[in-house]
């Protein structure tokens, strides 16, 4: 290819960003970064933005390259056969290379009431709505936070911390991916900011109504503010644009995050599903995800095959209020192990990971294609062994 080569990245998070900040390594690439919002958001503090402790937002001239244009719009459609997007203000923008990261948000909650009562948290508009919500309910009214992973602990300990009733409904389990020693921990904590932690069978929500929850088990809690942090879902860009997509809607790709529909399309981040065996839905897998799709455009341009994904996760962070937090270390398969750090410490790891996490993103920016990530998931290809067996058992 020859000539001036235009790369289209959708979607301005935290893998979009490393990877348009990696491609200005040529300069003989225009790349381009669309994105619905003028400034970064980062998710890892959301629920600090609920408490009033930071606005979670990052400007773009901090952590993005000079070379990359920053397009404020969103993509409704992408036209594979033209090589160019449609954007929701009418105009188009033409690609050679596509990189899709267009993030996760609030899943479609399936719960009677919930998508009229319960309010969201996964996007800055979610949660600056719900913090306006907090801030002007009264200080003893029942806060009701339905999901038990991460984003639900985070926000019912941040709330807590301000001296707010709080119940976390957990479902089966609180914190699914934590080793029962870090469970432990998490839940000793919660005890201690005063948070109602229902949990086990029954503990599921049923029906959402205005002021008030319904459990499997049959019983009523009154709830002033349901707050909804029950999973994660992808946009459906990628399927209206007939691309093929996993069951949730996350971009199928090979092991080098192209497309299996086009070699001109890379997917990274939380939408991307490489081998439909995708990574964790986290800022910690969108940064190595992010470069990946990056080098793999790099490589194509150059003739050259592109390297397999090859990066793991090993560890996941929680934070408990301003001053705790819990760092659960976990092997290169991203499975937790019985290592963790909580207390004081906790809190400190995880505003450490939250602080470097920008500053990679500017480091890349200054300095482009000297990002690295250390952590090597060595059991990738056994995984994938297995579930092609699986599936040729099937057949």
């Amino acid at each position: 290819m020859t000539g001036n080569i235009d790369v289209v990245v959708i979607g301005g998070g935290y893998a979009g960003v490393m990877a348009a900040n990696r491609l200005t390594q040529r300069d003989d690439l225009t790349v381009t970064l669309i994105n619905p919002r003028p400034t970064f958001v980062e998710r890892i503090r959301l629920h600090q933005l609920v408490g009033g402790s930071d606005d979670a937002v990052v400007n773009y001239r901090e952590i993005l390259a000079d070379g990359v244009r920053l397009v404020v719009d969103t993509v409704t459609r992408i036209d594979v056969a033209e090589r160019s997007v449609t954007l929701a203000t009418g105009g188009t923008a033409s690609y050679d290379y596509l990189i899709y990261a267009v993030g996760s948000g609030s899943a479609d909650p399936q719960v009677p009431g919930a998508a009229e009562f319960a309010y969201p948290i996964a996007s800055l508009e979610e949660a600056q709505r719900l913090r306006s919500v907090v801030d002007s309910a009264p200080v003893t009214a029942a806060v009701t936070v339905v999901g038990g992973g991460p984003l639900g602990i985070e926000g019912a300990a941040e709330l807590a911390e301000l001296g707010r009733s709080v119940t976390l409904v957990c479902g089966e389990q609180l914190g699914p991916y934590l080793h029962p020693r870090g469970r432990r921990s998490v839940a000793k904590e919660l005890s201690r900011l005063g948070v109602t932690v229902l949990d086990g069978p029954g503990a599921t929500v049923t029906t959402v109504t205005r002021d008030a929850v319904q459990l499997g088990d049959g019983r009523g809690l009154p709830s002033a503010v349901t707050i909804w942090s029950a999973g994660f879902g992808v946009p459906d860009l990628a399927a209206r644009s007939g691309l093929s997509t996993d069951a949730v809607g996350r971009l199928l790709t090979d092991e080098t995050l192209t497309s299996v529909d086009d070699q001109r399309i890379i997917a990274t981040g939380d939408a991307a599903a490489p081998s439909d065996l995708p990574l964790r839905m986290s800022c910690q897998a969108a940064l190595p995800l992010g470069s990946h799709a990056a080098d793999t455009v790099l490589s194509r341009i150059a003739g050259e095959r592109p390297a397999d994904f090859s990066k793991g996760i090993a560890a996941m962070c929680i934070s408990l209020g301003r001053r705790a937090g819990v760092f659960q270390a976990a092997h290169r398969d991203d499975t937790a192990m019985g290592l963790h750090l909580s207390g004081r410490l906790g809190a400190k790891l995880k505003e450490a990971v939250c602080t470097n996490t920008v500053k990679q993103l500017a480091a890349e920016a200054g300095k482009p294609g000297s990002h690295s990530w250390p952590v090597r998931d060595a059991t990738r290809q056994q995984r994938l062994q297995a579930k092609l067996g699986e599936a040729l058992a099937t057949q």
